[in-house]
C-alpha cells in the first residue's frame, strides 16, 4: 500500500569519513515534478533526472504527483552522486512499487544510469565502514568492497530492488596475498636486476628496516629510479588494519583498489609539476593528495630540487604527524599520511658534479641555487642519505646479478622483528622511530662518538635523535640489544655523505 511519506539511509563524503544523511521523501497532491532540498551541490540536483528516467527504463511508474525530497540534516552540504540510488528507493517505496522489508536496516549509496544501471562512486570503503559503526547492511553497486562484520550486498540495477534487498548478491572480498608487493610491479623486477650498486642496497635496507625517509644522489643513469620502484619488493605486505587504512583513503580518492586488496603496498611517484594541493591534499570537495594516497605505502619524488620549494616544504607536517590537517570555512580535514619518503636527485643541474667521468658545466652559482630549492629543514628530516655512482659498464655487459630482492626482505623482516621484540623486551611498543636518545640502547662507546659527531657537525635536536634512531635500526639488522660505536658511525655517514 503506497505511503505518503518514506526514510532510506545514505551518508556523505567528508575527507575519508562517510557522515550519516536521511533520505526523506513526501508524496502529496500538486504539480509532478521532483523537489529536492537540504542545500544540494549541482550534481545532487540533477539527481532528478537521473532518478526519472531510471525509474522508467526498468519498468516503474513516476508519481503523477509532487514529490518533495529532503536531505537531512540540512545544514550538512551534499554533494557528488551518490544520493541517486537512495532518491529512487525512497520514491519506490513511498509509492508501494518495490517491498519495503529491510529497508529501514539497510544504507544505500550509488549513482544511476538513464537505464537503471548502478554505476560506483567514490568512497564505497567509507560508506562501508559507516555501515558497520550503525549496525545496518550496505547496499552498494558492483565494486564494492565489504568492511569487516557488515553484510554488503551489490545492485547492479535499479530493477532488482522489485524482488526486495534480501534478494540481492553478497559482495565478495578478494583475500590477501603474502606474495604480492606493489600493484604496479612489473613481471620480474627485482634488486637483483641493479648491478654495482651495493652501498645503495644497504641504504634501502636500512630504510626499509627502521621505516626511514632516504634521498639518492647520483648522476643521470645510475639506477636511482631503478632502485626506488624497487623498495616494495623488499617491504613486507600490508596487515589487515593497514589495508583497511589505505583501501579507505584510496577509495575516497577514487582510486583503483584491487592491488590494496591483494596487500600490495601503495606506490606512488606524482611528476615534480604536481600543485601542493595534490600533493598534501586539497580541492573542492577536499580530496587527499600524494602524501595520503601513499599511506602505509611508499612516495618517491624523482629529480627533488625540480619541485617547487613551496610544495616540498609542504611535506615537513606530514612527515613528523603523519596526518595531514587542511582547514577550510567548513572545518577540518584530516588525512592520515604514514608513508615512506624516498627521494632521487642530481648534484647540479647539469648532473655531473663530483663525476669522474664526466665535466661538471654548472657554475657554483647554479650549483648553489639548485641544491637550495630543498631546503635544509624538508633535509634535516631525511634519516638516510646515500650518493649513487655510475655503475661499472664492464659489470653491466657481462650481465653480472647483485643481491636480490628475497635476501634483502629476510633482512627488513628480521630487523622488524628483532625491533618489535626489544621494544617488548624494555617496556615499550612503540617503534624505535619515535623514541628519544636516551631509550634506544646506545652503550657508552656510541654515545660518546654520537655527542663528538653532533659537536663537531654543529647537528641539531632533531639530527641527534634521528642518527640514534638510525643507529638503532643497524642494530636491529645486525640482532644486537646494545647499539654500538660501528652502528653510530654508520648511521653518521648516511646523514652526512650526500652531496645537497
Amino acid at each position: 500500500m503506497p505511503r505518503t511519506m518514506f526514510a532510506a539511509r545514505t551518508a556523505v563524503l567528508r575527507g575519508v569519513v562517510a557522515e550519516p544523511v536521511t533520505v526523506e521523501v513526501s508524496v502529496s497532491q500538486g504539480i509532478p515534478g521532483i523537489t529536492i532540498v537540504g542545500m544540494p551541490d549541482a550534481a545532487v540536483l540533477e539527481a532528478r533526472h537521473r532518478v526519472r528516467c531510471a525509474m522508467r527504463a526498468c519498468g516503474f511508474e513516476n508519481p503523477r504527483a509532487s514529490v518533495t525530497v529532503n536531505l537531512a540534516p540540512s545544514e550538512v552540504r551534499k554533494t557528488g552522486t551518490g544520493f541517486d540510488l537512495p532518491i529512487a528507493v525512497a520514491i519506490l517505496a513511498c509509492t508501494g512499487q518495490i517491498p519495503t522489508k529491510d529497508l529501514d536496516g539497510c544504507l544505500f549509496v550509488g549513482e544511476l544510469g538513464l537505464r537503471g544501471e548502478v554505476s560506483s562512486v567514490r568512497g564505497l570503503v567509507a560508506y562501508a565502514m559507516l555501515a558497520r559503526e550503525q549496525g545496518l547492511s550496505f547496499v552498494g553497486p558492483t565494486g564494492t568492497v565489504p568492511a569487516p562484520n557488515v553484510d554488503t550486498y551489490v545492485i547492479d540495477t535499479l530493477a532488482q530492488l522489485r524482488q526486495g534487498v534480501a534478494n540481492l548478491r553478497a559482495a565478495a572480498s578478494i583475500p590477501l596475498s603474502h606474495d604480492t608487493h606493489d600493484d604496479g610491479e612489473k613481471p620480474g623486477q627485482d634488486f637483483s636486476d641493479v648491478i654495482d650498486q651495493d652501498l645503495a642496497k644497504r641504504a634501502f635496507v636500512i630504510s626499509a628496516a627502521g621505516r626511514h625517509g632516504m634521498l639518492m644522489v647520483g648522476p643521470p643513469g645510475s639506477g636511482k629510479s631503478m632502485m626506488a620502484k624497487r623498495m616494495p619488493t623488499i617491504l613486507p605486505p600490508l596487515l589487515e588494519t593497514e589495508r583497511a587504512e589505505a583501501l579507505l583513503v584510496h577509495s575516497v580518492a577514487g582510486q583503483e583498489l584491487f592491488g590494496l586488496q591483494r596487500g600490495a603496498r601503495p606506490f606512488r611517484a606524482p611528476h615534480h609539476a604536481i600543485s601542493q594541493g595534490g600533493l598534501v591534499g586539497g580541492g573542492r570537495p577536499v580530496r587527499p593528495g600524494e602524501v595520503s594516497l601513499a599511506h602505509c605505502g611508499v612516495l618517491f619524488l624523482d629529480e627533488l630540487p625540480e619541485f617547487a620549494p613551496s610544495t616540498l616544504q609542504a611535506l615537513r607536517q606530514p612527515i613528523e604527524d603523519r596526518e595531514v590537517h587542511i582547514v577550510r570555512v567548513d572545518g577540518t580535514y584530516t588525512f592520515p599520511s604514514d608513508f615512506m619518503l624516498v627521494a632521487a636527485a642530481n648534484p647540479c643541474p647539469c648532473g655531473y658534479l663530483g663525476d669522474p667521468d664526466h665535466e661538471c658545466a654548472c657554475s657554483a652559482t647554479r650549483i648553489q641555487a639548485y641544491q637550495s630549492r630543498i631546503g635544509g629543514p624538508l633535509m634535516d628530516r631525511i634519516d638516510v642519505r646515500v650518493d649513487v655512482a655510475r655503475p661499472s659498464s664492464a659489470r653491466i655487459i657481462a650481465g653480472e646479478r647483485g643481491i636480490g630482492s628475497k635476501e634483502m626482505a629476510d633482512q627488513v623482516m628480521r630487523a622488524r622483528e628483532f625491533g618489535s621484540w626489544w621494544c617488548e623486551r624494555n617496556g615499550s611498543s612503540v617503534p624505535s622511530r619515535a623514541r628519544g636518545v636516551p631509550d634506544l640502547g646506545l652503550d657508552d662507546g656510541a654515545k660518546s662518538t654520537l655527542e663528538s659527531t653532533a659537536r663537531r657537525l654543529g647537528l641539531g635536536g632533531r639530527s641527534i635523535v634521528r642518527i640514534a634512531q638510525v643507529a638503532r635500526t643497524i642494530a636491529n639488522i645486525d640482532e644486537l640489544e646494545r647499539v654500538g660505536r660501528d652502528h653510530v658511525m654508520e648511521a653518521c655517514a648516511y646523514r652526512s655523505r650526500a652531496t645537497l
